[in-house]
């Protein structure tokens, strides 16, 4: 049975990864979600974190069987280490498409046995990104159309807002 891995930082996660989560797993009957720590980043919300954010919102929008793990280092040898043979990446607009070509190519140099799968997330979430629901919320703007309520109360708790 085809494993795929959907990486990314998530944070936090949106409902853009979470319609890319769902129809990754209509497509692969193993699907792990990978948080990753990137020492480049300063994210928000540290890894545990956001892990715990992706489960709580995996089961508030009743997604089952989609373990979720941390990890550091290369996603090649992330895949490798969990025998995964395709990589999912979600896609919003066109600017997101020449950093993942680049990383897609980049990855089958390392290991021509895992696969990048490109899924479009739904039109209604192509403008989202996390960024975005960060400085919405920051401000005490309303969150609830673009992420599940655990991530929006954690968002206030982190802003001070609850």
């Amino acid at each position: 049975m085809t494993k795929a891995l959907y990486p990314g930082s998530f944070d936090p996660v949106t409902y853009g990864h979470l319609d890319v989560m769902q129809r990754a797993q209509k497509l692969f009957p193993h699907l792990t979600v990978a948080v990753v720590e990137n020492p480049r980043k300063a994210p928000l919300f540290g890894t545990a974190q956001r892990k715990a954010l992706v489960e709580q919102a995996l089961e508030e929008m009743g997604i089952e069987r989609v373990p979720v793990i941390t990890y550091s280092g290369l996603l090649i040898e992330c895949a490798k280490g969990l025998g995964v043979t395709a990589v999912v990446r979600g896609m919003r607009a066109m600017s997101d498409f020449d950093y993942e070509f680049q990383m897609a190519l980049t990855n089958r140099d390392l290991d021509s046995g895992v696969e990048s799968v490109f899924l479009m997330t739904a039109g209604k979430y192509s403008f989202l990104s996390s960024s975005i629901v960060k400085e919405v919320k920051q401000y005490n703007g309303q969150v609830h159309k673009f992420v599940p309520r655990c991530v929006e109360r954690a968002l206030e708790e982190k802003f001070g807002l609850a």
